[in-house]
Protein backbone atom coordinates (compact mmCIF):
# COMPACT_ATOMS: atom_id res chain seq x y z
CA UNK A 1 0.00 0.00 0.00
CA UNK A 2 1.34 3.23 -0.87
CA UNK A 3 1.41 5.12 2.58
CA UNK A 4 1.23 8.62 1.21
CA UNK A 5 -1.95 8.53 -0.05
CA UNK A 6 -3.58 11.78 -2.36
CA UNK A 7 -5.10 13.93 -0.01
CA UNK A 8 -7.70 17.13 -0.30
CA UNK A 9 -10.79 16.08 -1.11
CA UNK A 10 -13.04 17.01 2.20
CA UNK A 11 -15.32 14.97 4.43
CA UNK A 12 -18.00 15.83 1.61
CA UNK A 13 -16.73 13.81 -1.11
CA UNK A 14 -18.43 11.24 -2.48
CA UNK A 15 -16.10 7.70 -2.95
CA UNK A 16 -18.33 4.99 -5.44
CA UNK A 17 -17.79 2.21 -7.57
CA UNK A 18 -19.90 2.23 -10.98
CA UNK A 19 -20.93 -0.55 -12.79
CA UNK A 20 -23.77 -1.33 -15.74
CA UNK A 21 -26.56 -3.56 -16.35
CA UNK A 22 -25.13 -5.50 -18.75
CA UNK A 23 -21.58 -6.15 -17.51
CA UNK A 24 -22.36 -7.88 -14.76
CA UNK A 25 -25.93 -8.79 -13.88
CA UNK A 26 -26.50 -12.02 -16.03
CA UNK A 27 -29.79 -13.50 -15.67
CA UNK A 28 -30.69 -12.29 -19.47
CA UNK A 29 -33.71 -14.66 -19.74
CA UNK A 30 -34.83 -14.71 -16.38
CA UNK A 31 -37.51 -12.01 -14.66
CA UNK A 32 -39.36 -11.54 -17.72
CA UNK A 33 -36.47 -9.71 -19.33
CA UNK A 34 -36.34 -8.68 -22.99
CA UNK A 35 -33.55 -9.62 -25.57
CA UNK A 36 -31.20 -6.72 -25.66
CA UNK A 37 -29.15 -5.45 -29.07
CA UNK A 38 -25.81 -7.16 -27.14
CA UNK A 39 -27.66 -10.17 -26.59
CA UNK A 40 -28.42 -10.23 -30.21
CA UNK A 41 -24.56 -8.91 -30.76
CA UNK A 42 -23.23 -11.66 -28.50
CA UNK A 43 -24.87 -14.13 -30.71
CA UNK A 44 -23.23 -13.15 -34.08
CA UNK A 45 -20.31 -15.26 -34.86
CA UNK A 46 -16.82 -13.55 -34.88
CA UNK A 47 -18.64 -10.17 -32.65
CA UNK A 48 -16.84 -11.00 -29.22
CA UNK A 49 -13.48 -12.16 -28.02
CA UNK A 50 -13.44 -15.65 -28.02
CA UNK A 51 -17.34 -16.17 -28.09
CA UNK A 52 -17.84 -14.65 -24.67
CA UNK A 53 -21.49 -13.29 -23.92
CA UNK A 54 -23.27 -11.68 -20.99
CA UNK A 55 -25.37 -14.42 -20.54
CA UNK A 56 -24.15 -14.72 -16.88
CA UNK A 57 -21.27 -12.52 -16.59
CA UNK A 58 -20.99 -11.56 -12.69
CA UNK A 59 -24.61 -13.23 -11.94
CA UNK A 60 -25.12 -9.81 -10.01
CA UNK A 61 -28.49 -10.45 -10.77
CA UNK A 62 -28.18 -13.69 -7.88
CA UNK A 63 -25.44 -12.11 -6.35
CA UNK A 64 -26.20 -8.58 -5.58
CA UNK A 65 -26.49 -8.73 -1.82
CA UNK A 66 -22.88 -10.31 -1.83
CA UNK A 67 -21.94 -7.47 -4.24
CA UNK A 68 -23.46 -4.60 -1.89
CA UNK A 69 -21.61 -6.45 1.41
CA UNK A 70 -18.52 -5.91 -0.37
CA UNK A 71 -19.23 -2.08 -1.05
CA UNK A 72 -20.45 -1.94 2.34
CA UNK A 73 -16.84 -3.27 3.60
CA UNK A 74 -14.93 -0.72 0.79
CA UNK A 75 -16.79 1.71 2.92
CA UNK A 76 -18.32 3.47 -0.13
CA UNK A 77 -20.72 6.38 0.02
CA UNK A 78 -22.62 5.36 -3.39
CA UNK A 79 -22.61 3.15 -6.06
CA UNK A 80 -23.34 3.45 -9.95
CA UNK A 81 -25.22 1.09 -11.26
CA UNK A 82 -27.48 1.38 -14.30
CA UNK A 83 -30.51 0.19 -14.91
CA UNK A 84 -31.58 -2.71 -17.63
CA UNK A 85 -34.10 -1.04 -20.34
CA UNK A 86 -35.56 -4.64 -21.56
CA UNK A 87 -35.48 -5.78 -17.93
CA UNK A 88 -37.95 -2.89 -17.46
CA UNK A 89 -39.68 -2.84 -20.61
CA UNK A 90 -38.72 -5.87 -22.31
CA UNK A 91 -40.08 -4.49 -25.86
CA UNK A 92 -38.66 -1.11 -25.07
CA UNK A 93 -42.42 0.09 -24.72
CA UNK A 94 -45.76 -0.59 -22.87
CA UNK A 95 -46.54 -1.77 -19.04
CA UNK A 96 -43.49 -1.94 -17.04
CA UNK A 97 -42.37 -5.92 -16.09
CA UNK A 98 -43.40 -6.00 -12.48
CA UNK A 99 -40.47 -8.71 -11.77
CA UNK A 100 -37.52 -6.42 -13.60
CA UNK A 101 -38.84 -3.41 -11.15
CA UNK A 102 -38.78 -5.98 -8.17
CA UNK A 103 -35.53 -6.67 -8.85
CA UNK A 104 -34.44 -3.02 -8.93
CA UNK A 105 -36.76 -2.45 -5.48
CA UNK A 106 -34.62 -5.17 -3.99
CA UNK A 107 -30.97 -4.14 -5.18
CA UNK A 108 -31.69 -0.04 -4.20
CA UNK A 109 -33.22 -1.10 -0.60
CA UNK A 110 -29.90 -3.66 0.11
CA UNK A 111 -27.85 0.05 -0.99
CA UNK A 112 -30.28 2.21 1.93
CA UNK A 113 -30.15 -0.32 4.19
CA UNK A 114 -26.34 -0.69 4.05
CA UNK A 115 -25.90 3.35 3.80
CA UNK A 116 -24.75 3.46 0.47
CA UNK A 117 -26.41 5.84 -1.74
CA UNK A 118 -27.78 4.31 -5.05
CA UNK A 119 -26.86 6.52 -8.25
CA UNK A 120 -28.92 4.26 -11.33
CA UNK A 121 -27.76 5.16 -14.91
CA UNK A 122 -30.93 4.39 -16.97
CA UNK A 123 -29.25 3.51 -19.94
CA UNK A 124 -25.55 2.12 -20.44
CA UNK A 125 -26.13 0.77 -23.68
CA UNK A 126 -28.61 -2.34 -23.69
CA UNK A 127 -31.36 -1.31 -26.20
CA UNK A 128 -33.95 -3.23 -26.13
CA UNK A 129 -33.99 -5.34 -29.47
CA UNK A 130 -37.57 -4.96 -30.37
CA UNK A 131 -36.80 -1.26 -30.60
CA UNK A 132 -33.55 -1.49 -32.73
CA UNK A 133 -35.61 -3.50 -34.82
CA UNK A 134 -37.54 -0.51 -35.19
CA UNK A 135 -34.84 1.60 -36.06
CA UNK A 136 -32.86 2.03 -32.95
CA UNK A 137 -31.57 5.25 -32.31
CA UNK A 138 -31.57 6.00 -35.91
CA UNK A 139 -35.18 6.85 -35.54
CA UNK A 140 -36.65 9.84 -33.66
CA UNK A 141 -39.74 7.62 -31.52
CA UNK A 142 -37.04 6.24 -29.88
CA UNK A 143 -36.51 9.63 -27.61
CA UNK A 144 -40.37 9.86 -26.54
CA UNK A 145 -39.64 5.71 -25.52
CA UNK A 146 -37.29 6.66 -23.15
CA UNK A 147 -38.86 9.38 -21.48
CA UNK A 148 -41.72 6.89 -20.78
CA UNK A 149 -39.27 4.68 -19.93
CA UNK A 150 -37.64 7.90 -17.63
CA UNK A 151 -40.99 7.93 -16.19
CA UNK A 152 -42.13 4.28 -15.07
CA UNK A 153 -38.40 4.95 -13.33
CA UNK A 154 -39.20 8.08 -11.69
CA UNK A 155 -42.65 7.02 -10.51
CA UNK A 156 -41.08 3.67 -8.99
CA UNK A 157 -38.19 4.60 -7.46
CA UNK A 158 -37.84 8.65 -7.27
CA UNK A 159 -38.43 7.75 -3.20
CA UNK A 160 -35.44 6.01 -2.87
CA UNK A 161 -33.54 7.21 -5.44
CA UNK A 162 -31.12 10.71 -4.87
CA UNK A 163 -29.37 11.05 -7.48
CA UNK A 164 -29.95 10.37 -11.43
CA UNK A 165 -27.76 9.21 -14.89
CA UNK A 166 -29.61 9.74 -17.60
CA UNK A 167 -27.39 8.22 -20.41
CA UNK A 168 -23.85 6.88 -20.14
CA UNK A 169 -20.91 7.78 -23.42
CA UNK A 170 -23.38 8.77 -25.92
CA UNK A 171 -19.91 9.35 -28.10
CA UNK A 172 -19.37 5.49 -28.01
CA UNK A 173 -22.57 3.98 -29.01
CA UNK A 174 -22.41 6.57 -31.77
CA UNK A 175 -19.07 6.46 -33.17
CA UNK A 176 -18.33 2.34 -31.99
CA UNK A 177 -21.91 0.91 -32.00
CA UNK A 178 -23.32 2.74 -35.33
CA UNK A 179 -20.29 4.57 -36.84
CA UNK A 180 -17.60 1.71 -36.98
CA UNK A 181 -19.73 -1.17 -36.18
CA UNK A 182 -17.10 -2.94 -33.00
CA UNK A 183 -20.75 -2.32 -30.61
CA UNK A 184 -23.99 -3.36 -30.73
CA UNK A 185 -25.69 -3.17 -32.68
CA UNK A 186 -22.77 -3.24 -35.22
CA UNK A 187 -23.58 -0.92 -38.00
CA UNK A 188 -20.95 0.69 -39.97
CA UNK A 189 -22.30 4.33 -41.23
CA UNK A 190 -19.74 6.52 -40.81
CA UNK A 191 -20.77 9.78 -40.52
CA UNK A 192 -24.11 8.66 -41.70
CA UNK A 193 -24.33 7.43 -37.89
CA UNK A 194 -24.73 11.46 -36.45
CA UNK A 195 -28.55 11.57 -36.03
CA UNK A 196 -27.72 8.88 -33.21
CA UNK A 197 -26.11 11.37 -31.15
CA UNK A 198 -28.98 13.93 -31.86
CA UNK A 199 -31.40 11.13 -30.32
CA UNK A 200 -29.40 10.31 -27.75
CA UNK A 201 -29.01 13.90 -26.75
CA UNK A 202 -33.01 14.67 -27.01
CA UNK A 203 -33.71 11.27 -25.76
CA UNK A 204 -31.31 12.80 -22.39
CA UNK A 205 -33.12 16.64 -22.28
CA UNK A 206 -36.86 14.47 -22.21
CA UNK A 207 -35.55 12.17 -19.85
CA UNK A 208 -34.35 14.70 -17.38
CA UNK A 209 -38.05 16.44 -18.26
CA UNK A 210 -40.03 13.58 -17.52
CA UNK A 211 -37.76 12.44 -14.21
CA UNK A 212 -37.93 15.78 -12.60
CA UNK A 213 -41.92 15.55 -13.53
CA UNK A 214 -42.26 12.55 -11.83
CA UNK A 215 -40.75 13.43 -8.36
CA UNK A 216 -37.27 12.77 -9.43
CA UNK A 217 -34.19 15.26 -8.55
CA UNK A 218 -30.42 16.03 -8.80
CA UNK A 219 -29.89 14.64 -12.32
CA UNK A 220 -27.03 14.45 -14.64
CA UNK A 221 -25.21 12.76 -17.83
CA UNK A 222 -22.17 10.62 -17.75
CA UNK A 223 -20.59 11.55 -20.85
CA UNK A 224 -16.79 10.41 -21.81
CA UNK A 225 -14.06 13.29 -22.16
CA UNK A 226 -10.29 13.21 -22.58
CA UNK A 227 -8.05 15.36 -24.28
CA UNK A 228 -6.98 15.21 -27.78
CA UNK A 229 -3.27 16.05 -28.47
CA UNK A 230 -2.53 16.88 -32.07
CA UNK A 231 0.36 14.10 -33.71
CA UNK A 232 2.61 16.81 -34.35
CA UNK A 233 2.84 20.80 -35.15
CA UNK A 234 1.72 20.40 -38.93
CA UNK A 235 -1.58 22.02 -40.16
CA UNK A 236 -2.25 18.93 -41.11
CA UNK A 237 -2.03 17.02 -38.14
CA UNK A 238 -3.38 20.07 -35.94
CA UNK A 239 -6.61 20.31 -37.83
CA UNK A 240 -7.31 16.68 -38.13
CA UNK A 241 -7.27 16.45 -33.95
CA UNK A 242 -9.34 19.94 -33.65
CA UNK A 243 -12.05 17.65 -36.17
CA UNK A 244 -11.30 14.39 -33.49
CA UNK A 245 -11.52 16.81 -30.27
CA UNK A 246 -15.17 18.30 -31.42
CA UNK A 247 -16.31 15.10 -32.24
CA UNK A 248 -15.83 12.74 -29.39
CA UNK A 249 -16.00 15.86 -26.76
CA UNK A 250 -17.97 18.94 -27.91
CA UNK A 251 -20.60 17.54 -30.12
CA UNK A 252 -21.82 16.11 -26.74
CA UNK A 253 -21.11 18.88 -24.07
CA UNK A 254 -22.01 21.73 -26.22
CA UNK A 255 -25.44 20.99 -27.09
CA UNK A 256 -26.26 19.44 -23.03
CA UNK A 257 -23.96 22.49 -21.83
CA UNK A 258 -24.88 25.76 -24.00
CA UNK A 259 -27.87 24.78 -25.81
CA UNK A 260 -26.05 24.64 -29.22
CA UNK A 261 -23.85 22.80 -31.35
CA UNK A 262 -20.43 23.45 -31.78
CA UNK A 263 -20.40 24.74 -35.32
CA UNK A 264 -22.94 25.66 -37.83
CA UNK A 265 -21.90 22.33 -40.26
CA UNK A 266 -23.15 19.71 -36.97
CA UNK A 267 -26.01 21.29 -36.72
CA UNK A 268 -26.67 21.14 -40.81
CA UNK A 269 -26.08 17.54 -39.99
CA UNK A 270 -28.78 16.59 -37.17
CA UNK A 271 -32.58 15.59 -38.28
CA UNK A 272 -35.85 17.34 -37.34
CA UNK A 273 -35.82 20.34 -35.40
CA UNK A 274 -32.71 21.39 -34.64
CA UNK A 275 -33.35 24.42 -32.84
CA UNK A 276 -36.40 23.63 -31.23
CA UNK A 277 -34.22 19.95 -30.28
CA UNK A 278 -31.48 21.86 -28.35
CA UNK A 279 -33.75 23.94 -26.03
CA UNK A 280 -34.93 20.63 -24.64
CA UNK A 281 -31.27 19.10 -25.27
CA UNK A 282 -30.31 22.06 -23.01
CA UNK A 283 -32.91 21.35 -20.18
CA UNK A 284 -30.35 22.44 -16.86
CA UNK A 285 -29.06 19.61 -14.94
CA UNK A 286 -27.75 19.59 -11.51
CA UNK A 287 -24.56 17.85 -12.26
CA UNK A 288 -21.68 16.67 -15.21
CA UNK A 289 -21.15 13.45 -15.12
CA UNK A 290 -16.79 12.57 -16.55
CA UNK A 291 -15.52 9.59 -17.51
CA UNK A 292 -12.01 9.63 -18.13
CA UNK A 293 -9.61 7.47 -19.12
CA UNK A 294 -6.58 7.97 -21.06
CA UNK A 295 -5.56 11.71 -24.01
CA UNK A 296 -6.34 10.63 -27.87
CA UNK A 297 -3.26 11.60 -29.98
CA UNK A 298 -4.70 11.99 -33.61
CA UNK A 299 -2.99 12.72 -36.70
CA UNK A 300 -4.10 13.14 -40.39
CA UNK A 301 -5.61 10.23 -42.29
CA UNK A 302 -2.47 9.32 -44.35
CA UNK A 303 -2.85 5.43 -43.37
CA UNK A 304 -1.29 4.79 -40.35
CA UNK A 305 -3.59 4.31 -38.06
CA UNK A 306 -3.00 2.70 -34.80
CA UNK A 307 -5.74 0.90 -34.17
CA UNK A 308 -4.21 -0.27 -30.38
CA UNK A 309 -4.90 3.36 -30.13
CA UNK A 310 -8.40 2.67 -30.32
CA UNK A 311 -9.42 -0.47 -28.39
CA UNK A 312 -7.86 -2.68 -31.41
CA UNK A 313 -10.27 -1.64 -33.48
CA UNK A 314 -10.07 -1.90 -37.07
CA UNK A 315 -10.33 1.85 -38.05
CA UNK A 316 -12.15 2.20 -41.50
CA UNK A 317 -10.54 4.50 -44.28
CA UNK A 318 -12.76 7.51 -45.56
CA UNK A 319 -12.46 9.51 -42.24
CA UNK A 320 -10.33 12.76 -41.41
CA UNK A 321 -8.02 11.84 -38.95
CA UNK A 322 -6.23 9.04 -37.32
CA UNK A 323 -5.50 7.86 -33.94
CA UNK A 324 -1.42 6.95 -33.40
CA UNK A 325 -0.25 5.46 -30.47
CA UNK A 326 1.09 7.27 -27.23
CA UNK A 327 4.24 6.65 -26.91
CA UNK A 328 6.33 7.07 -23.61
CA UNK A 329 3.78 5.99 -20.72
CA UNK A 330 3.29 2.96 -19.30
CA UNK A 331 -0.20 1.02 -20.83
CA UNK A 332 -2.19 -0.45 -18.78
CA UNK A 333 -3.11 -4.57 -20.29
CA UNK A 334 -5.63 -3.05 -22.83
CA UNK A 335 -2.99 -1.29 -24.10
CA UNK A 336 -4.29 2.36 -22.65
CA UNK A 337 -1.43 4.95 -22.18
CA UNK A 338 -1.44 6.25 -18.62
CA UNK A 339 -1.12 9.98 -18.10
CA UNK A 340 -1.84 11.21 -14.85
CA UNK A 341 -2.01 14.77 -16.04
CA UNK A 342 -4.45 14.64 -18.96
CA UNK A 343 -7.18 13.96 -16.17
CA UNK A 344 -6.56 17.28 -14.86
CA UNK A 345 -5.93 18.65 -18.12
CA UNK A 346 -9.48 17.86 -19.28
CA UNK A 347 -10.72 18.89 -16.23
CA UNK A 348 -9.12 22.65 -16.57
CA UNK A 349 -10.45 22.74 -20.55
CA UNK A 350 -14.42 22.15 -18.84
CA UNK A 351 -13.70 25.02 -16.39
CA UNK A 352 -12.51 27.57 -19.16
CA UNK A 353 -14.39 26.36 -22.02
CA UNK A 354 -17.86 26.67 -20.11
CA UNK A 355 -17.03 28.63 -16.90
CA UNK A 356 -20.15 29.85 -15.36
CA UNK A 357 -22.06 27.38 -17.16
CA UNK A 358 -20.68 24.66 -15.18
CA UNK A 359 -22.56 23.08 -12.53
CA UNK A 360 -20.77 20.95 -10.27
CA UNK A 361 -19.26 17.66 -12.15
CA UNK A 362 -18.81 14.46 -10.78
CA UNK A 363 -15.92 11.73 -12.00
CA UNK A 364 -18.71 8.92 -13.29
CA UNK A 365 -15.72 7.02 -14.73
CA UNK A 366 -11.92 6.54 -13.87
CA UNK A 367 -10.03 2.94 -13.68
CA UNK A 368 -7.48 0.77 -15.57
CA UNK A 369 -7.39 -2.99 -17.00
CA UNK A 370 -4.74 -4.84 -15.11
CA UNK A 371 -5.11 -8.59 -15.71
CA UNK A 372 -3.40 -9.81 -12.54
CA UNK A 373 -5.12 -13.03 -10.92
CA UNK A 374 -4.68 -14.49 -7.91
CA UNK A 375 -1.18 -15.60 -6.41
CA UNK A 376 -0.35 -18.94 -4.82
CA UNK A 377 -1.23 -17.70 -1.45
CA UNK A 378 -4.41 -16.28 -3.43
CA UNK A 379 -3.62 -12.63 -3.05
CA UNK A 380 -4.34 -10.81 -6.02
CA UNK A 381 -1.51 -7.89 -5.91
CA UNK A 382 -2.43 -5.58 -8.51
CA UNK A 383 0.35 -2.77 -8.02
CA UNK A 384 -0.23 -1.20 -11.14
CA UNK A 385 -3.61 -0.21 -10.36
CA UNK A 386 -2.71 0.98 -7.16
CA UNK A 387 0.29 3.08 -8.79
CA UNK A 388 -2.69 4.38 -11.73
CA UNK A 389 -5.15 5.20 -8.92
CA UNK A 390 -2.62 6.78 -6.91
CA UNK A 391 -1.36 9.22 -10.17
CA UNK A 392 -4.86 9.86 -11.16
CA UNK A 393 -6.27 10.77 -7.83
CA UNK A 394 -3.15 13.38 -7.32
CA UNK A 395 -4.07 14.92 -10.90
CA UNK A 396 -7.81 15.23 -9.32
CA UNK A 397 -6.77 16.69 -5.87
CA UNK A 398 -4.85 19.27 -7.74
CA UNK A 399 -8.06 20.60 -9.80
CA UNK A 400 -10.24 20.37 -6.10
CA UNK A 401 -7.29 22.52 -4.72
CA UNK A 402 -7.52 24.93 -7.57
CA UNK A 403 -11.13 25.44 -6.89
CA UNK A 404 -13.18 23.61 -9.73
CA UNK A 405 -16.28 22.46 -8.25
CA UNK A 406 -15.43 18.30 -8.53
CA UNK A 407 -17.90 16.77 -5.61
CA UNK A 408 -17.24 12.99 -5.95
CA UNK A 409 -15.45 10.07 -7.88
CA UNK A 410 -16.76 6.63 -8.98
CA UNK A 411 -13.78 4.31 -9.78
CA UNK A 412 -14.60 1.98 -12.41
CA UNK A 413 -14.78 -1.03 -11.42
CA UNK A 414 -16.13 -2.76 -8.42
CA UNK A 415 -16.10 -6.00 -10.32
CA UNK A 416 -13.88 -7.79 -13.19
CA UNK A 417 -16.79 -7.84 -15.95
CA UNK A 418 -17.96 -8.61 -19.59
CA UNK A 419 -15.84 -5.73 -20.87
CA UNK A 420 -17.99 -5.44 -24.34
CA UNK A 421 -16.23 -6.68 -27.30
CA UNK A 422 -12.87 -7.52 -24.94
CA UNK A 423 -15.56 -10.17 -23.84
CA UNK A 424 -13.73 -11.47 -20.55
CA UNK A 425 -9.99 -11.00 -21.45
CA UNK A 426 -9.73 -7.07 -19.53
CA UNK A 427 -10.19 -7.10 -15.86
CA UNK A 428 -11.08 -3.30 -14.52
CA UNK A 429 -12.36 -4.52 -10.95
CA UNK A 430 -10.77 -3.66 -7.61
CA UNK A 431 -12.39 -7.06 -6.80
CA UNK A 432 -11.22 -10.21 -8.93
CA UNK A 433 -14.16 -12.43 -10.29
CA UNK A 434 -13.21 -16.01 -11.08
CA UNK A 435 -15.87 -16.51 -13.77
CA UNK A 436 -15.87 -20.43 -13.90
CA UNK A 437 -16.76 -20.18 -10.03
CA UNK A 438 -18.04 -16.65 -9.75
CA UNK A 439 -15.79 -16.65 -6.45
CA UNK A 440 -14.91 -13.00 -5.51
CA UNK A 441 -11.76 -11.96 -4.13
CA UNK A 442 -10.90 -8.56 -3.39
CA UNK A 443 -7.43 -7.43 -4.50
CA UNK A 444 -4.75 -5.26 -3.04
CA UNK A 445 -6.07 -2.42 -4.85
CA UNK A 446 -9.59 -3.02 -3.29
CA UNK A 447 -7.61 -2.33 0.25
CA UNK A 448 -5.89 0.29 -1.16
CA UNK A 449 -8.78 2.78 -1.98
CA UNK A 450 -10.83 1.52 0.53
CA UNK A 451 -8.09 2.98 3.49
CA UNK A 452 -8.23 5.91 1.47
CA UNK A 453 -11.80 6.10 1.87
CA UNK A 454 -11.41 5.66 5.49
CA UNK A 455 -8.59 8.79 5.82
Amino acid sequence: MTVDQPTGFGPDFLWGVSTSAYQIEGGVTEGGRGPSTWDTFCAEPGRILNGDTGAVACDHYHRYAEDVALMKDLGVGAYRFSFAWPRIQPAGKGPANAEGLAFYDRLIDELLAQGIKPVPTLYHWDTPQALEDEGGWLNRDITDRFAEYASILAERFGDRVPQWITLNEPVVLTLFAYGVGAHAPGKQLMFESLPVAHHQLLAHGKAVQALRAGGAGNIGIASNHAPTWPASDSAEDQGAAAVYDTLFNWLFADPVLLGRYPNDDLAAAMPGPVAEDLAVIGTPIDWYGINHYSPARIGAAIGQADTAASDGIEIPSGLPFEPRELEGYPKTDFGWPVVPEAFGEILRTFQQRYGDRLPPIYITENGCAINDGPGSNGVVDDQRRIEFLDGYLRSLAEVVAEGIDVRGYFQWSLLDNFEWAAGYSQRFGLVHVDFETLVRTPKASYRWYRDLIAR
